[in-house]
């Protein structure tokens, strides 16, 4: 077998595109390795390129976590470089803590109760009640609002500012609808004598809109988390 001594290992590979670079960065040597190459490399690209306006730089880490300090350091190499700035550092592995608090807002939380005047149920993430919401009560959550029963108290889905977010019940006969920061008194066309389930959004025209939940597939098709089934 021949051996080709001396032959550096590669950790870095820059990529250009419309947009401007893309740096790979290899996540399985060392971080010492890591930076020692990613200066080899910028420095024979800026070489190449001396005279180039400055470029943004996308750099994907895989799956490799980095502490602030080490951040920085890729930052301020990339930076010390006269043409190239950072745009994003892209990777694939995140804190315990940005896992809880991801999981958090992408929970449901499920509550079996009647919601009776002057009583608050406020989630985060979205909210499957099972029970009824009474004229007075009030239901809110960061997320969805889905309804097994009736609603003709006040319903305020998506109040951290989520525009997509959705109100569904069973009997939609709400006191006052709101998503994000917008607001609907009870909809004067809504007369859902057939218990018929149905939900509010939001449409193109910034309005809260009631209309049957079949419509829910073809106006929010990433609704569903879960693929596939049996």
């Amino acid at each position: 077998m021949n051996v080709v001594k001396g032959q550096k290992q590669q950790y870095v590979t820059i990529k250009g595109t419309k947009d401007g670079l893309t740096l790979h960065l290899d996540d399985s040597c060392s971080f010492d390795e890591l930076i020692i190459d990613l200066e080899d490399k910028l420095s024979l690209n800026q070489k190449r390129n001396e005279d180039v306006p400055i470029v943004p730089v996308k750099v994907k880490i895989g799956n490799r976590y980095l502490n602030q300090s080490q951040e920085e350091q890729i930052r301020s190499i990339i930076r010390n470089k006269k043409h190239l700035v950072v745009d994003v550092i892209d990777s694939n592995v995140i804190t315990k803590q940005e896992a809880l608090e991801l999981k958090r807002k992408l929970e449901v939380i499920s509550v079996a109760k009647v919601i009776r005047s002057g009583q608050v149920l406020k989630v985060d993430g979205d909210l499957m009640l099972v029970g009824d919401v009474n004229p007075g009560g009030t239901v809110i959550a960061s997320g969805n609002i889905f309804i097994l029963g009736s609603l003709r108290g006040i319903a305020h889905a998506g109040y951290s500012g989520n525009k997509d977010a959705i109100i569904a019940a069973s009997i939609m006969k709400p006191t006052q609808l709101r998503i994000s920061d917008i607001m609907n008194r009870a909809p004067d066309t809504n007369q859902n004598e057939n218990n018929v389930m149905e939900c509010a959004y939001i449409d193109r025209n910034e309005t809260i809109v009631v209309d049957r939940l079949q419509q829910l597939t073809h106006l929010r098709p990433n609704l569903t988390r879960l693929e596939g089934g049996i």
